[in-house]
This record gives C-alpha cells, sequence and structure tokens, in this order.
C-alpha cells in the first residue's frame, strides 16, 4: 500500500530528522590537495611513525584508505596535527604509488603475501660464515625475491674471522652479485661499515637475513641510532630474534637510508612469477625467444640449452638461473 499517492515530492511527506547530527553518507571523498608529504619509517600496532620535513609524527591510517595499508618506506600524504607534540595523531589520507614492493609469504604453499618493505632500491642480504652456519637455500630465496620486486641485490658476509668466504663466493660468482665481505674486528674498528656504506650511498636499502648473523649489529655501526642485539643459541645454532619490526634509519649526513627488518627463519615464494626472475639474466634473455610457450626454462625442449651450446652464453649462468628458478620446489634447509 502506498503511503503518499504517486507524487514522492507532495509538502505533506514526512522527512525524518537527523537525530546523530552528523552528515549524511556520501561516495565522494575529499582529495586532501593541502596533505604534507611524509615518509614511513615503522608500523607499531596500527600506529605509523612519520617522517614529515624534519619531524617524526605518530599518525593512523584514515578510513577512507579501506584496506590499504601502509608499510615501512611508502611516501604518503598526512593530515591533522603534524607538529610531532606529544600525545598528537595524524591521519594518513593516501599512500602514493610504489616504485618497488619486497614480498614475501610465509611458505611456498601460502597464498597470503606479506610486504617487507616499499620504495627500496636495494636488498642487502646479510649471511654469517659461521656461528650460524649459511643457508645458501635462504640466499637464493631471498635473491629471487630480490629480482622479482627489481632491487638490486647485495650479498654481505659476516664474521669472516670464523671461516673463509672462498667458498660461498665461488658458487655465486656466475651471478655476478656484488659482496662485501666483513669481521667482527673490522666492524669494531670501523673499516668494514665503512665499505658497507660506500655501497649504500644515494639508496634506500633492506637489510634481511636470519636470526644471529650480526645484521642489526652491522645496521648499527652504520647509523647513529641503536638497536638491540642478541646472541646465537649455542645448542640449536639459531639466533634470537631482537629486531621485531621493521624500521627506516637514516646514514649519516643524510646519504641514503637503511632499513632493518626481523630476521627470518622461512622466505616463501608463492607471490613470485617465475618468467620475472629470467629478467635478472639479460645476456640469457635472447635465448628465450624459441622457447616452447610457457617454458619454465627448466625443460628438455628449453632452447637455452641449444643458445649456451652455441656460445651465446657461460653456462653457469644457465646453471645459476636453473637453480634459482629450482628454490620454489626445496625447502631452505635442504
Amino acid at each position: 500500500m502506498r503511503r503518499y499517492g504517486k507524487n514522492p515530492d507532495e509538502d505533506d511527506i514526512r522527512v525524518r530528522p537527523n537525530r546523530k547530527g552528523n552528515r549524511p553518507r556520501t561516495n565522494i571523498r575529499p582529495k586532501h590537495e593541502d596533505a604534507s608529504e611524509g615518509f614511513v619509517l615503522t608500523v607499531d600496532r596500527g600506529r605509523l611513525h612519520v617522517l614529515v620535513e624534519d619531524r617524526t609524527i605518530i599518525a593512523m591510517k584514515a578510513r577512507e584508505l579501506g584496506r590499504k595499508g601502509a608499510v615501512v618506506g611508502d611516501r604518503v600524504a598526512v593530515v591533522g596535527d603534524l607538529s610531532g607534540a606529544k600525545d598528537t595523531l595524524a591521519r594518513i589520507v593516501r599512500v602514493e604509488e610504489r616504485s618497488s614492493v619486497l614480498r614475501r609469504t610465509a611458505d611456498d604453499d601460502d597464498p597470503f603475501e606479506r610486504v617487507v618493505v616499499a620504495n627500496a632500491d636495494q636488498l642487502a642480504i646479510v649471511t654469517a660464515l659461521a656461528d650460524p652456519e649459511p643457508r645458501p637455500r635462504l640466499i637464493d630465496r631471498c635473491l629471487v625475491a630480490a629480482y622479482d620486486a627489481g632491487l638490486e641485490p647485495l650479498l654481505v658476509l659476516t664474521k669472516s674471522d670464523l671461516a673463509s668466504p672462498d667458498k660461498l663466493l665461488e658458487s655465486y660468482g656466475a651471478l655476478g652479485v656484488p659482496h662485501v665481505v666483513t669481521s667482527r674486528e673490522e666492524l669494531a674498528v670501523g673499516a668494514a661499515a665503512e665499505r658497507v656504506r660506500e655501497r649504500l650511498t644515494d639508496r634506500v636499502t633492506a637489510f634481511v637475513g636470519h636470526s644471529g648473523v650480526g645484521k642489526t649489529t652491522l645496521v648499527n655501526a652504520l647509523v647513529e641510532r641503536q638497536r638491540a642485539t642478541g646472541h646465537v643459541n649455542a645448542v640449536t645454532g639459531r639466533g634470537r630474534h631482537t629486531t621485531t619490526s621493521a624500521l627506516a634509519l637514516p646514514l649519516p649526513g643524510d646519504t641514503g637510508w637503511v632499513i632493518d627488518t626481523p630476521g627470518v627463519r622461512s622466505f616463501g615464494l608463492h607471490h613470485v612469477d617465475p618468467s620475472r626472475v629470467i629478467l635478472a639474466f639479460p645476456d640469457l634473455v635472447p635465448g628465450t625467444e624459441d622457447c616452447p610457450r610457457a617454458c619454465s626454462h627448466d625443460e628438455p625442449d628449453c632452447a637455452l640449452d641449444q643458445w649456451v651450446t652455441d656460445g651465446h652464453a657461460d653456462p653457469q649462468r644457465l646453471y645459476s638461473l636453473r637453480r634459482l628458478l629450482a628454490t620454489r620446489e626445496r625447502r631452505e634447509g635442504d
């Protein structure tokens, strides 16, 4: 039964008042053209520490962002109280387009991606030569993630006073990955930190590695702010997690950024498209033109075998490519 007849615009229609006194809902969102630019330093239980000009402010994600979150390294637009004073809270209203995204999954069967950092240029893979023993499979997985994200990898080998780096470096020689070897004595006097710092100038570098390899100790030597460090368990040979959240730290003189990330014990690659890994081997890319459709580059009909046989590329490069492609089929401890 119609209550008001055919004309819904009659004057006798009763309109319910808005008792809450708030504005009616709308799909039109403010553009926040006057928002300030910020750089996310760390995320702590839903609160984001953001660098705005020369101040660190505390901010939260605005409702209009929906499920889209911000991570360390993100460039964001911020509104509200930007004074940085105690007990003030700003709002992040926009996350700018990312130039790169480093992701990982808990394991290869987990479809849920975890964004590690955004907008990094370089991935420093830190591994100890002893105490704990190096884990080449984890290094391989980090390399694959770096290539997939478009980051330049850097291999940082620590504790060279306990073991020689020659064997490990030989296995990665064909990849051409730049490397820096450090010892605890050199780190104490600053020589090792200076060599690493030369590789970080004018870059945003994310540091990854499993616990106990000396990653945070190295980061402390590179920057002015100090983070807590731990030790290696003598029974299990594993390190203790001391870094619980990613943190962006500026290099002295504002010459670059270091992002220290929590120690990892696995680096799942469920999210990685194997077809992108070949892009890290530009000398092999032309050889894929005659490959079968959807070729994995590790099968009998792959054209890369003939390409290498004809002398167009080093066989060790093809071996390295296939070793990295196979990392999704193997666990780090294998």
